[in-house]
């Protein structure tokens, strides 16, 4: 069943419409409906595409969050082979959010570092709803001094509310292992690929998406807090998040814009739920050729430039 967002009724009721006149052709097969079921998809692909043209920075938070949008699991699950995922920092225990290891890229041998939602109430427990705890954090700079040393780059997908702010989490030095995976990124002298699949927030996001190239999906948003918690912050109504999150610049167009990006992954008309493999198949092409391009470049000038990368933002706003 398709989930439909409040600004989708208009392309809700059509597809409604849709479904009772292919159900009625099943139950008749004397009732020719493909005639009139042609006229309203093409009322879907045109609602449709006025509709996501106009989208502001609130709806395109609400795309980011959809429920069916493509997680972690099913990139590793259609770009990678061989993917074997790593567990445990060894130093307190395993954290599910932050999914990580070593697989194949198009025959290339790479690590994967990204955090994991879940897509029912049992998986969205098990990873914590995709807020990484130090764990979590501490387990990818693990697989990124494995990946410094053998020589192998470092791919990272980006799609968490933050990281966990919970006591245990604070109390075992959240902060801490957030500031050192952030610095693990910056110290690598193997190339590093990041993509924002859905929600990059805060430090959550940052301490993993550090990378030389930095990467957003059409619809996904990049913030250093979420929308309501801003308006929590900024005027105590979680209730104004919308006005937050157009002052906020969050969007793939304003971080372009802004020079925070490196560019920008069209998504699929109606967003990437709608058609998850083409949008994952892009993402591929979009990292593959990233990675040719750093792969010209030796270890420190990796390092130097993606230090220089992320001081030169907001140098020439």
């Amino acid at each position: 069943m398709q989930t439909y967002l409040d600004f989708e009724k208009p392309i809700s009721d059509l597809e409604g419409k849709i479904h009772e006149l292919k159900k009625l052709a099943s139950e008749d097969e004397s009732i020719d409906t493909s005639e009139e079921i042609g006229r309203l998809e093409t009322r879907v692909r045109e609602a449709t595409r006025e509709i996501y043209a106009k989208l502001g920075a609130w709806e395109k938070t609400q795309v980011a969050r959809h429920p069916q949008r493509p997680h972690f699991v099913n990139y590793a699950a259609q770009l990678f082979t061989d993917f074997t995922p790593l567990a445990g920092d060894r130093n307190f225990g395993e954290d599910a959010a932050i999914q990580a290891g070593l697989a194949r890229f198009d025959g290339q041998a790479v690590a994967v570092i990204g955090q994991e939602k879940g897509h029912d109430t049992k998986t969205r427990l098990k990873h914590n709803f995709g807020s990484p705890r130090p764990e979590g954090y501490r387990k990818a700079i693990r697989i990124m001094e494995m990946a410094d040393r053998f020589g192998l780059p470092v791919i990272s997908l980006i799609d968490t509310a933050g990281a966990y702010p919970g006591v245990g989490a604070e109390e075992r030095g959240q902060a801490e292992a957030i500031a050192r995976s952030t610095e693990m990124c910056l110290a690598l002298k193997v190339p590093m690929v990041s993509v924002v699949i859905g929600e990059g927030g805060s430090g959550g996001a940052i301490a993993i998406a550090t990378g030389n190239r930095v990467y957003m999906l059409e619809h996904a948003i990049y913030s250093v807090i979420s929308p309501e918690g801003a308006a929590s912050i900024l005027w105590r109504d979680s209730t104004r998040a919308r006005e937050a999150a157009t002052n906020m610049k969050i969007t793939a167009d304003d971080l372009k814009a802004l020079g925070i990006i490196d560019d920008i992954i069209p998504e699929p008309l109606g967003g990437a739920h709608r058609e998850p493999d083409t949008v994952i198949a892009a993402t591929g092409k979009v990292i593959a050729s990233a990675l040719a391009d750093l792969g010209k470049l030796s270890g420190e000038e990796l390092r130097t430039a993606r230090r220089q990368k992320f001081l030169d933002i907001g140098r020439n706003l």
